[in-house]
């Protein structure tokens, strides 16, 4: 590494290891006219009351997106929008997190909003309403409109089922619906605290202005109240199915299982190496996507993962700030039609079955290791993203993660990733969620052991056709009393 790479490990674990027990820091210096802000309360939708999934979730919008207490947010958004600026949250189960930046010449005004907004909120009952409204309909018009994000978070769902976890961040609709102006005041009041708290700037921001933020966020209580580590997932102790019925042309599917890889473990690099070969987001070079859409025209695409990753849809690359103590490995399917769905699921468990027991091979494994090794600087190539995953590396007790990605990768053999596959993945007891129409016959079709031939419409070489057959005979290890039928409309209702 270089000089300066290995200052840069030296001063961020320098704040990760001086700041336990209080409010955190995570400063990046730079001569950039920008000035970045990420503002971290490591409480998220996993402290929500069992009674009250997405209380966590007002709680932060009231505050990104409501009054404070002499402004209105239209008031507010006025004021920001000559700055050419704005201030947004994003809550996960374990972290809530206010995002904003500005330019230097603005920083006096924006930090003036930014603060009055998080310290001194407006709580005002039209704003609520306003926000509890946007929350319900986001649920029902917009998540469940999105079969593929529906999947994947009802697929989270169905695993961590009883647990903090298994909850949308959102919330449900029952449970919004319920949720009072004082719930809010209170989840703000207990868990808005120092000891929860990272402060995150970065950019060319005056010396003094740093230990001014600080004093100012001191108003906060010091220490939290009281919040339940989240259990562990329970194993998955056979392969089962949720079939999601909705009324739509195509079939949507995810799949996955607990892993307990995460990046505090020393096996992360391996398998995200092992992810990034078999299934890398959005990326054309990988196993599943070269055997799934390029070589049989299935779907636009398909993927793995071994962190949560919302919004695939819309994004190329994952956000920071949706650190996690538990994760899970999941594939993503992308709609298929209804005739080749049960073909789709089968040949992405052939080639996971493959990989586990083939292992990576040679070239497969030194292409995968530069792809990882130059996309981890492209997760950080801007200032805010440097931020938000420099506060990761803080929430794991670790240093920045494209640093400490770099060193894992430069000592990383083939054997280590070997090795990771068949410690961490499995073609069995795992989940699987499909968004159907037709539920009950794809339920026939998934715990049925008969064949599910491929059709094409031109003729394909022998390569393809010969694993065809194998695959379309690959056992599913689904029972039909291990699938279940959920109409869309009760799907986090």
């Amino acid at each position: 590494m270089k000089s300066d790479q290995v200052k840069r490990l030296i001063c961020l674990l320098f704040f990760a290891s001086s700041a336990a027990g209080q409010m955190r820091v995570m400063a990046l210096p730079s001569h950039s006219p920008l000035i970045a802000f990420r503002i971290v309360f490591t409480v998220g939708a996993a402290a929500d009351p069992p009674s009250k999934p997405g209380l966590a979730y007002l709680t932060a919008t009231m505050l990104s997106d409501g009054g404070d207490k002499t402004q209105t947010y239209r008031q507010i958004e006025d004021a920001l929008f000559p700055m050419a600026a704005s201030i947004n949250s994003q809550v996960d189960k374990e972290m809530t997190t206010f995002i904003g930046s500005t330019h230097a010449d603005n920083l006096e005004a924006y930090y003036q909003l930014l603060r009055a907004m998080l310290l001194d909120p407006g709580w005002r009952e039209d704003d609520f309403k306003r926000l509890k409204d946007d929350a319900i309909n986001g649920i029902k018009s917009g998540l469940r409109n999105n079969d593929e994000e529906l999947g994947k978070e009802a697929l989270y769902g169905e695993i961590y089922q009883g647990m903090s976890y298994g909850n949308y961040s959102m919330g449900t609709v029952t449970s919004l619906e319920s949720i009072t102006l004082d719930d809010v005041k209170q989840f703000y009041a207990s868990q808005y605290a120092q000891t929860n708290l990272i402060l995150g700037i970065s950019g060319g921001y005056p010396p003094a202005f740093l230990e001014r933020m600080k004093n100012d966020f001191r108003q906060l209580r010091v220490a939290a109240g009281l919040q339940p580590r989240p259990k562990e997932p329970s194993p998955v102790d056979q392969t089962r199915a949720v079939i999601v019925e909705k009324d739509t042309r195509s079939v949507a599917m995810s799949l996955g299982f607990p892993i307990s890889c995460t990046r505090r473990s020393l096996d992360y690099a391996a398998l995200l190496v092992a992810s990034s070969y078999l299934g890398q987001h959005r990326m054309s070079g990988s196993v599943l996507y070269d055997e799934m859409r390029e070589k049989r025209g299935l779907n636009y695409g398909d993927y793995s993962y071994i962190e949560y990753f919302p919004r695939g849809m819309y994004q190329m690359e994952p956000s920071p700030n949706l650190s996690r103590r538990y994760q899970i490995f999941q594939i993503w399917i992308r709609p298929v039609q209804p005739p080749t769905a049960k073909f789709a699921l089968r040949l992405a468990l052939y080639e996971l079955d493959k990989l586990i027991k083939d292992g990576i091979p040679a070239d497969g494994f030194e292409a995968a290791r530069a792809f990882v090794s130059k996309y981890a600087n492209v997760l950080t190539r801007t200032q805010t993203a440097q931020l938000g995953f420099a506060i990761d590396g803080l929430y794991n007790d670790q240093a920045d993660y494209a640093g400490l990605l770099q060193v894992m990768l430069t000592n990383l053999k083939v054997d280590d990733v070997n090795r990771a596959i068949r410690r961490y993945l499995r073609t069995d007891h795992l989940v699987i969620v499909a968004v159907s129409k037709n539920a009950a016959e794809l339920k026939q079709e998934l715990a049925s052991d008969d064949p599910s031939p491929m059709s094409y419409n031109s003729p394909k070489p022998a390569s393809i056709t010969d694993i065809d057959k194998i695959v379309e005979k690959w056992p599913l290890h689904l029972k039909a009393d291990a699938i279940k039928i959920v109409p869309v409309d009760q799907v986090f209702q």
